[in-house]
């Protein structure tokens, strides 16, 4: 069973045991949190999509860890005009491990 989630303005494809790097929220590590803006959710050949999102379906994940990612390096040259900007950038993200997804009757073939 697989869902796709809505977070830090970002969708996630989210599959149980799976860990990624989410936009930061504010959470500390070992901490249970569901996500309930759950915009499809599927298994095998069924699918449930939501108007926008599914009232019945949540994902519950843990958080592993807080932390930065790698430095991007922002270099504007500009030729003939000596001049050069230098610039660098690190985002923050939040590590998680996905639980459970919970479907509710989105998947109810008999609903």
């Amino acid at each position: 069973m697989y869902a796709v989630i809505k977070t830090g303005g970002k969708q996630y494809r989210v599959v149980t045991g799976e860990k990624l790097k989410i936009e930061q929220i504010p959470a500390d590590v070992g901490a249970e949190i569901t996500f309930d803006q759950v915009l499809m959710v599927g298994e095998g050949e069924t699918v449930a999509i939501g108007t926008p999102f599914i009232a019945s379906a949540s994902v519950k994940v843990t958080v592993l860890s807080q932390g930065r990612h790698d430095k991007i390096r922002i270099f504007k040259f500009r030729r003939r005009k000596h001049s050069q900007k230098h610039q660098g950038h690190r985002q923050n993200y939040t590590e998680i491990r996905v639980d459970a997804i919970a479907n509710g009757a989105a998947l109810d073939p008999s609903a």
